[in-house]
């Protein structure tokens, strides 16, 4: 027994660690309705897997004797465990110390996450809720009380990590200065409503530097970041948020050097669903409900969006076809006509820059007059964020299907496909370089205001240029590798995500062109 009494006091600080900021603290954050650190993980993870990593540290205080006085552990938790029988890396401020701030230790733990998931190439999630840095922070470094001090993050050696293995954030509830720029810095974020805030710097800071009074959520709530496209989804509670991460992750692999995991499905590949006969209207002006095709065709219940309220003209998310995961992209004809302006390039960038470095198949609907136009549109600078999102589409290798529902005209067409795979079209497709409408009124405007009826002559004009849109035509002079009946879009797509596995084992480990946050 010579080493007892280290034994002993190895499991004295364990508890005091476990204890995290004390009963009072945590009966706080109980009163506000929230999880702790620690339960958070528990409900995350497997059962009985986390390994925890530098529990012990913190900061103690010893008397004379050099016996331990006083503890007050770091204010992160991080480590190593298993969710849904796989292994992640993980890490979740504790905002029962200091408030998760990066001066309570914390934020040098959590900074050791990505050497983790580098080193052991797994993915990694962040349970976020931190103060981020503090002005107390300075002021320790320069009486030599600073913990763990860091000057802002060194992002640079670990940007490449996006590119290597899966990065969640979550914030769990405010989340300031660099744990919220670790919001962007990962390939799906998400946070927790009404109990989350997320800025760079909050209403003091903003106050003082902008003479602006703001509260809190008016800053960075919800309704704030699924607009401006910094967060992904929405979770209705803590417990939402655990399985949205869940879920995300179970349609990519642990790294960039596995396939994405293929499950089991009791849905038959070669279903075909009557609704999709009748579901593109046959009146050009009229919308429909974009997220029915992927109903129809993808896996029963496999559809998992991500940003659905940014970038709102272009619907993407992972969903499965006969098991695989795959990567979709749907227009969305009742958002800007499905035109692509500057939130949704970025959307659509971002996207495939995930789907290509993780080898996911992507499926696209197209319905896309073009990217968007009008003042705003050139003030947004629509084109150069457009063009961006082509070169991501192009550089992009991962195989790749398309299917012209409806619409695809001018430079923006070009965006929904990298060429790496068929393009087929539904008898509603129709495609050019501008749509008739537009194209009439710029090519023939002197002729139509000479007429002595102009309207009869734009509509005359306009549908002569319609009827040349026809498909068939296309069709014949293989302008596409087929025109075909929408309910044989399933078994189409079952049958070549199954056949281009082949292929992705031949393209594993990272791109060349690493994910851009």
């Amino acid at each position: 027994m010579v080493w007892q009494p280290e034994a002993d006091e190895i499991e004295q600080r364990r508890a005091i660690t476990a204890a995290m900021g004390g009963d009072e603290a945590v009966g706080r954050h109980h009163a506000k309705g929230e999880l702790t650190a620690r339960e958070r993980l528990d409900r995350l993870l497997d059962e009985r897997t986390f390994r925890e990593y530098g529990g012990l540290s913190g900061s103690a205080e010893y008397d004379d004797d050099g016996k331990l006085k006083s503890f007050l552990p770091s204010n992160s938790v991080i480590g190593v465990g298993k969710l849904n029988g796989r292994d992640i890396v993980v890490g979740a401020e504790d905002a029962t110390i200091r408030g998760g701030a990066s001066d309570g230790g914390g934020g040098a733990k959590m900074g050791q996450l990505d050497a983790l998931s580098i080193q052991l190439r797994l993915p990694q999630v962040r349970l976020q809720e931190s103060a981020g840095g503090s002005v107390r922070t300075n002021r320790a470094a320069h009486s030599g009380r600073a913990v763990g001090l860091s000057t802002g993050g060194d992002f640079g050696p670990y940007t490449n990590l996006l590119g290597q293995v899966p990065v969640v954030a979550a914030a769990m509830g405010p989340t300031a200065g660099l744990p919220a720029a670790r919001m962007a810095l990962a390939h799906f974020s998400v946070m927790v409503k009404d109990a989350a805030v997320v800025f760079a710097g909050g209403p003091p800071v903003v106050e003082r530097a902008l003479g602006q009074r703001l509260t809190k959520e008016e800053l960075g709530g919800w309704e704030i970041h699924l607009k401006s496209g910094l967060i992904d989804n929405l979770a209705d509670d803590e417990d939402d948020a655990l399985r949205q991460i869940g879920r995300f992750l179970g349609y990519l692999p642990s790294n960039a050097w596995e396939l994405p995991p293929r499950v089991e499905t009791d849905d038959d590949p070669q279903r075909r669903d009557e609704a999709l006969l009748s579901l593109i209207p046959r009146e050009r002006q009229r919308t429909y409900d974009p997220r029915k095709i992927i109903a129809c065709t993808a896996d029963h219940d496999s559809f998992f969006e991500l940003s659905p309220m940014f970038g709102r003209a272009l619907i993407t998310g992972f969903a499965r076809f006969d098991g695989y995961p795959t990567g979709v992209l749907l227009s969305n004809p009742n958002w800007l006509g499905g035109s692509i302006d500057s939130d949704t390039a970025n959307k659509l960038m971002r996207f495939v820059d995930l789907c290509d470095s993780f080898h996911v198949p992507m499926v696209s609907f197209e319905d896309d007059p073009g990217y968007m136009v009008g003042l705003q549109a050139e003030i947004d600078g629509t084109l150069r964020h457009g063009i961006r999102a082509m070169a991501a589409v192009k550089q992009a290798t991962v195989p790749w299907m398309l299917f012209i529902v409806r619409k695809a005209y001018g430079v923006a067409a070009g965006t929904h496909h990298n060429g790496m795979g068929p393009t087929y079209a539904w008898p509603s497709g129709e495609w050019g370089s501008i749509p008739p409408e537009g194209g009439v009124a710029a090519a023939y405007r002197r002729e139509i205001e000479a007429s002595p009826d102009p309207e009869a002559r734009r509509q005359e004009l306009e549908e002569m240029y319609i009827a040349d849109r026809n498909p068939f035509l296309r069709a014949e002079s293989y302008g596409l590798h087929d025109l075909i009946d929408p309910r044989e879009t399933r078994p189409i797509v079952t049958e070549w995500v199954a056949r281009v596995q082949g292929a992705l084992r031949t393209e594993l480990g990272p791109k060349y062109r690493m994910m851009r946050p």
